[in-house]
């Protein structure tokens, strides 16, 4: 009870916290709009798929449209019934919605979402999300990881209250395809994600 207290007077935090920053968002995303090649990532904004109940944001919505889920099981659970927290969210960046990360208690599995985008041997590309975190201290204790073609670009760990905070990657393309991928693990509250977008540039 107590922890479901702390966790919505967070959430609020985040929620005022999003709003005091809504200028500066938009204004990048204005900008990231008009920048670089077309998109290619599907339902970067997690508007696609609606919240299975619009009053509790933790419900796990289990399709994400073109996105791909590996989490880990709890084998005492109804089997495939997935548990471990990677969900739709009305706490958003941007839009309506966005995506909630959280793991099965004492799990010291990572849970990964990812997909795999069209590219051109050769192409410079950038991508860039948005990424929160309404853990605090003292209860800190989470991870948070990006690969791009199987290669590791970021490693954030044990990441304080922060709203949504863009960070931007550029990356050289291998190959006709290229996986992005996100890895996540947290332990007392949530981490979100949102506004993936990856976009062709010109070579630097």
């Amino acid at each position: 009870m107590k922890l479901t207290k702390k966790l919505s007077i967070t959430v609020c935090s985040l929620t005022t916290a999003l709003v005091s920053t809504a200028v500066i968002t938009n204004a990048y995303k204005s900008v990231a709009q008009t920048v670089g090649g077309p998109e290619l990532i599907t339902n970067g904004n997690f508007e696609s798929d609606p919240l299975i109940d619009p009053n509790n944001p933790t419900a796990p919505n289990p399709n994400i449209t073109g996105w791909t889920k590996s989490e880990p099981f709890n084998p005492a659970d109804t089997p495939g019934v997935n548990i471990s927290g990677i969900r739709i969210s009305n706490f958003p960046n941007f839009g309506n919605q966005g995506l909630s990360l959280s793991s099965i208690a004492g799990s010291p599995e990572i849970s990964y979402i990812s997909q795999t985008i069209p590219t051109v041997k050769g192409q410079y590309y950038t991508l860039t999300y948005y990424f929160a975190s309404i853990e605090e201290a003292p209860d800190v204790k989470n991870k948070f990881q990006v690969f791009i073609g199987g290669k590791k670009f970021g490693n954030d760990k044990n990441t304080d209250f922060q709203p949504y905070t863009p960070t931007t990657i550029s990356f050289k393309a291998k190959g006709e395809s290229t996986e992005i991928k996100f890895g996540y693990k947290v332990k007392y509250a949530f981490l979100f994600l949102d506004d993936v977008s990856v976009k062709s540039v010109p070579e630097p």
